[in-house]
């Protein structure tokens, strides 16, 4: 047989046809913008579909490669808000669209929380995290990102006149949202934890080799220090 047989699984390439396809909603939306001379939105919208790239960039770049799941996330959460503000998702089914908008960017924003967690503790000698310090830490950068956000929509409504916040109960309901957000994803990686290393965290991302090119993990480092003391 001269050709190779795909062996992904199916959910797998639904998941990735999926994220194509939102990518092209995306890239719809930006043309219509400016089309319909909506600079800001073709510009923001230009942005995420630049953003969506970004698992794309980074298996280029550094050979890391990210679980399809969380790729489509990151298409999902992107063109929820761009959607949304453009063709007026979030008003006309306010405040259902918004929240659960904000509950998946949450979500995502938590995910990569935990990711940056993990990594760091493998990777950095002066730091180390138990699995209930980095639920701890995945809530509070998921609460800081989004107290960020809310930071962006004020300063865009008083310098751009959008008009993102609608009340203070809006703001802090979208900040109650991620911190549910962020406390599920840091309780099921607290419990992933308990029974995965870490170490096979990262290599679900197939970048280990990579990264101890760059970083030498502790592990590695404790051993050729070891090593050199036997000399």
């Amino acid at each position: 047989m001269s050709g190779t047989i795909d062996k992904r699984p199916l959910s797998k390439k639904i998941g990735i046809s999926l994220s194509y396809l939102i990518q092209a909603l995306i890239l719809i939306y930006a043309i219509y913008s400016f089309c319909t001379l909506d600079y800001l939105w073709g510009i923001w919208s230009s942005f995420a579909l630049f953003l969506t790239l970004t698992p794309l960039i980074l298996k280029r770049r550094f050979d890391i490669t990210l679980p399809w799941e969380l790729s489509l996330l990151i298409v999902l959460a992107l063109y929820l808000h761009v959607g949304g503000n453009i063709r007026g998702w979030y008003l006309l089914f306010y405040p259902f669209y918004d929240k659960f908008a904000h509950l998946i960017s949450s979500v995502l924003v938590a995910i990569l929380g935990f990711t940056s967690a993990v990594v760091l503790d493998q990777y950095v000698e002066s730091v180390k995290m138990n699995r209930y310090f980095v639920a701890f830490f995945v809530i509070i950068f998921t609460m800081a990102m989004g107290a960020l956000w809310e930071i962006g929509e004020f300063a865009s409504d008083t310098f751009l006149l959008t008009q993102t916040q609608h009340s203070i109960n809006d703001t802090m309901l979208d900040l109650i949202f991620d911190l549910i957000g962020g406390s599920i994803v840091g309780l099921l990686g607290a419990i992933y934890l308990k029974y995965m290393p870490k170490e096979r965290f990262i290599r679900e991302f197939k970048a280990d080799d990579h990264l101890i090119k760059k970083i030498p993990s502790k592990k590695l480092v404790k051993n050729r220090d070891k090593k050199w003391l036997k000399r």
